[in-house]
């Protein structure tokens, strides 16, 4: 039955984030299993690693919210649905679902959406435009969190016998891995951030915006340094701005307030995430908003590193308190302080044990391959109905 599955994804822009990983993971995954596996997209620095004799791109202007344009790419994909014979249609974002929708009512096939955030909404009609995520055939949710999220919020669509399910997101674990690591590498980043071999180094990675809580990390390591007398730390705010440059500012003004420009360095991208979390010893996640799953938190995990988190949304399911990592109080950077102190004054073997631990806890649930897996499984089911 393989052979004949044919499965079109469509996202607004391939570039670096979870839904766009994941979408690039899958389509790979499907050519191995002997489908036809087509992206439609509007771009993005992510096709340059596209196999193209595994997964045809086809480019449309599917990032548009505009509604003529919107009815323009449902035709567009109704055609291209016709003459490649898709099978199924996955659509990972709002936009390029309302043609997709609108595209699998006219040729008949299967509709398949993933809830990647919580599309949060103050009115009717944000709701409504948001609701698209759930008149598909099948509904997959990337955490328990975003599955009560759903249910909560969108459960008048779902009386129909709905399909929602939850498939967690998964990362490539060979990938994050400490076994690709190499001294060359390591010593080209220490070179470049004057990382000091005797420092404690604490990373915070995430785009530079409020909700990701870059502010509060930075009155926590005010408080580690006045309060708990931490002075030997080195901090990564590893992000880009995307055009936020008065939020760099504010930070940046932040530090200099707080006297932190000696431990904070700010840098906007690093293309091999691997090598800056090995040089790392501790990763902060500081989201003030619930994360859909927390990516940081389970590729922290995999490359066997200490994990600090909010205690809200994604993280509580993909970090085991006490065990793989650390909760704190959602927007206390005072809680968030008395855990970087607590881990610092940990010893090597405590560390090594937590990030062991936090290996096995990622190949166990989080792996990329049981992600494409569910999801290719669901696929078969879909055309069996």
């Amino acid at each position: 039955m393989s052979s004949k599955i044919k499965v079109l994804q469509v996202i607004p822009r391939l570039g670096y984030g979870g839904a766009e990983t994941g979408c690039y993971d899958l389509a790979h995954f499907l050519a191995e299993k002997d489908c036809k596996s087509y992206i439609v997209t509007s771009g993005g620095p992510l096709l340059k690693f596209i196999k193209k004799n595994k997964v045809k791109i086809i480019r449309l202007p599917v990032q548009s919210k505009n509604p003529i344009l919107i009815l323009i790419n449902s035709i567009l994909l109704s055609l291209i649905i016709l003459f490649l014979k898709i099978n199924v249609v996955h659509a990972r974002s709002r936009a390029p679902a309302w043609s997709c929708l609108f595209s699998c009512f006219l040729t008949g096939r299967k509709f398949v959406t993933t809830f990647h955030g919580t599309y949060n909404f103050s009115n009717k009609i944000k709701k409504f435009y948001n609701s698209v995520m759930v008149r598909s055939d099948l509904v997959i949710a990337g955490s328990n969190f975003i599955f009560d999220h759903i249910n909560k919020n969108y459960n008048e669509l779902l009386k129909s016998g709905k399909r929602v399910l939850v498939i967690f997101r998964g990362i490539n674990t060979e990938y994050f891995s400490n076994s690709i690591v190499t001294n060359e590498k390591i010593s080209k980043l220490n070179l470049d951030l004057n990382l000091k071999t005797e420092s404690f180094k604490i990373l915070l990675p995430g785009r530079l915006t409020k909700w990701k809580g870059q502010e509060m990390f930075i009155e926590s390591l005010y408080l580690l340094k006045n309060k708990y007398g931490k002075n030997n730390f080195q901090s990564i705010i590893l992000g880009d701005h995307q055009g936020r440059k008065v939020y760099l500012k504010k930070l940046v003004a932040l530090t200099e307030k707080y006297q932190l420009s000696k431990n904070i360095t700010f840098l906007s991208n690093y293309k091999e995430m691997p090598i800056i979390y090995y040089v790392s010893n501790l990763v902060v996640s500081s989201s003030i908003e619930p994360e859909a799953f927390g990516r940081v938190a389970v590729e922290a995990q995999s490359m066997q590193k200490v994990i600090i988190a909010s205690d809200l949304g994604g993280s509580r399911e993909t970090i085991i308190d006490g065990k793989t990592g650390f909760l704190f109080k959602n927007g206390k950077p005072e809680s968030l302080a008395e855990f970087l102190n607590k881990v610092i004054e940990m010893d090597k073997d405590k560390l090594q044990s937590i990030g062991n631990e936090g290996r096995k806890n990622v190949l166990l649930k989080f792996d990329v391959e049981k992600m494409c897996q569910s999801t290719f499984t669901e696929y078969k089911k879909l055309l069996k109905e």
